[in-house]
């Protein structure tokens, strides 16, 4: 007789379905009281933040989304503020396009960063992309914005023409404390 067999037992069906009762109480429990974690993760992080010293006449707190950099206002910028993103343009017909920007999301107007470089492979276009918004300098080297400062919010953004997409992202740049 298989291990499987002894469960399977018409004299275990009762302490099965105990087994199962017991169970199903618990995930309702939890579900109810908020103990289960969700296995999905939405990406979106939620923080109550006290007031200072200076805030407590107001006598409230303020929720932040850590995905809401504006409301993370600091007076240096850091490498968490330069946002890169790409996506394919669907509408290019022959060789494909893809289409990045690079965004300053740092709130400070005292502190900007220059001098950004990013990882870029051998990065090449098909299409003629203006060195004056990005160039290679060299393998997995490409300066951003001819090295100017990025302002707050300012989006230097590009098309190039390749069979496949590089993959691009935050090597270094020049912030005011440095």
């Amino acid at each position: 007789m298989g291990v499987f067999n002894i469960y399977l037992h018409p004299s275990n069906y009762n302490y099965n379905y105990n087994l199962m009762t017991i169970l199903i109480v618990i995930l309702v429990f939890c579900n109810i009281f908020g103990l289960a974690q969700s296995s999905t993760t939405t990406g979106y992080e939620t923080k109550m933040v006290q007031p200072s010293s200076s805030q407590q006449a107001l006598n409230e707190s303020v929720l932040l989304h850590s995905r809401n950099r504006k409301l993370l206002s600091n007076e240096h910028c850091t490498s968490r503020d330069i946002s890169i993103s790409q996506s394919k343009d669907s509408s290019s017909t022959g060789i494909p396009q893809y289409i990045v920007q690079i965004v300053n999301t740092c709130m400070s107007s005292s502190c900007v960063p220059r001098h950004i470089h990013v990882h870029c492979g051998w990065f090449a276009s098909a299409k003629i992309v203006n060195p004056n918004i990005f160039k290679r300098l060299s393998h997995d080297d490409c300066l951003v914005n001819n090295g100017r400062p990025l302002l707050n919010s300012q989006v230097v953004r590009f098309t190039y023409s390749n069979s496949f997409m590089y993959p691009i992202s935050f090597m270094s740049a020049k912030f005011c404390f440095d």
